[in-house]
């Protein structure tokens, strides 16, 4: 006989039963995960207190519960308090035989993400990132001949000339740093795959870069000291986190800024892969900033090639950081408005260890 507890902390979404006071009476687990906090501390709190929605929902909320009729909002943001809101579909309805009471169920839209593209698009992705990597090498070795030349011709001109010829100089050197970004794409190994402490990873990324290019800038950590291991390659994750300080560092101009590395674990968290099986990405990493945001026009593409809100950007930083994710059967997402910008990384864990510890014990 299955116990009614089994099946209600099996669900794979966040699910509240409230109260007719519109209080939480309970929680299922991945709801706990959801709030980051436990059954007992909510229970009897407001739910409206815990759970921020984008759109008025009082009256439609209170409607339901009056003509005891189910209630279903898709594409909303939904918040905590405690982190940047998700893109959510609720479903909301009466529960049997208890007056007054309602079922809330949350639904994440990542949690019906796709983890892999259709192998159509993958192979015609591969054979474009080919091809640039092709063209970036044929096209450097000109470039030098170019740079050389205009090097050579400028030891013979007058000074107002020499401005045209380290023109050609300066401008031949930034379109190879392109070229060698573009090549990085293709250069770029597959993650070798083994335990990694996400918190090492982001103190080494934290120290090079208040020495470097963050060093006008205030990082602070707010880390879950419990936060087991994670699967993935120590430093291809180093090279993502490294690019999102650097671009939240640049965003923050000369004046500076605060960033915080923000760590916590979410069981309720998975993607879906193109099997129909579930990934879960419980390891949660946020890159917050108090920055001007990302432009509104460029923010659903942020992490295509050549999107760049920068003058002279190259557009390759997030693209990149994108594909190290994706490598590593990850997630990345942003919100961005002005003074609080998101960059949130969802990453496997690695069970190696849980597995042999239960064998041992």
């Amino acid at each position: 006989m299955i116990e009614d507890d089994a099946v209600w902390n099996s669900l794979p979404v966040p699910a509240i039963v409230l109260d007719p006071q519109d209080c939480i009476a309970t929680i299922n687990a991945a709801a706990e995960g959801f709030l980051n906090a436990s059954a007992k501390t909510l229970r009897g709190t407001k739910v409206w207190e815990k759970v921020m929605i984008d759109s008025p929902l009082e009256t439609a909320f209170e409607r339901a519960r009056a003509t005891s009729s189910p209630l279903f909002v898709n594409d909303v943001d939904v918040g905590t308090g405690e982190r940047a809101p998700l893109h959510c579909n609720l479903q909301i309805a009466p529960l049997s035989g208890q007056t007054g009471y309602m079922l809330f169920l949350i639904s994440p839209r990542e949690l019906a993400g796709r983890l892999s593209q259709d192998h159509t698009v993958k192979s015609a992705a591969k054979s474009a990132i080919g091809m640039a990597e092709m063209l970036a090498h044929e096209i450097k070795n000109p470039l030098a001949g170019i740079t050389g030349a205009a090097q050579l011709l400028s030891m013979g001109l007058s000074a107002e000339d020499r401005e045209l010829t380290d023109l050609i100089v300066e401008e031949s050197r930034r379109i190879v740093k392109l070229l060698e970004q573009v090549e990085q794409f293709g250069n770029l190994t597959m993650p070798m795959m083994h335990a990694v402490n996400v918190h090492d990873v982001l103190d080494r990324a934290r120290r090079s870069a208040l020495l470097g290019f963050g060093a006008h800038m205030k990082i602070i950590e707010d880390y879950d000291p419990s936060l087991p291991m994670a699967l993935g390659d120590a430093d291809q994750l180093l090279q993502v986190v490294l690019n999102l300080l650097k671009n939240a560092s640049e965003a923050a101009g000369k004046t500076g800024g605060t960033i915080r590395l923000r760590t916590y674990f979410e069981h309720s968290f998975r993607l879906r892969r193109s099997d129909g099986q579930g990934k879960p990405l419980p390891l949660q990493v946020e890159i917050i900033d108090d920055g001007p945001g990302l432009p509104p026009d460029i923010a659903g593409d942020i992490f295509d090639p050549f999107v760049s809100g920068r003058e002279n950007g190259t557009g390759l930083g997030l693209a990149l950081v994108s594909k190290i994710v994706s490598d590593h059967e990850g997630w990345i997402t942003v919100t961005s408005v002005p003074g609080k910008t998101v960059f949130r990384l969802s990453l496997p864990m690695d069970t190696t260890r849980t597995k042999r510890n239960l064998k041992e014990s």
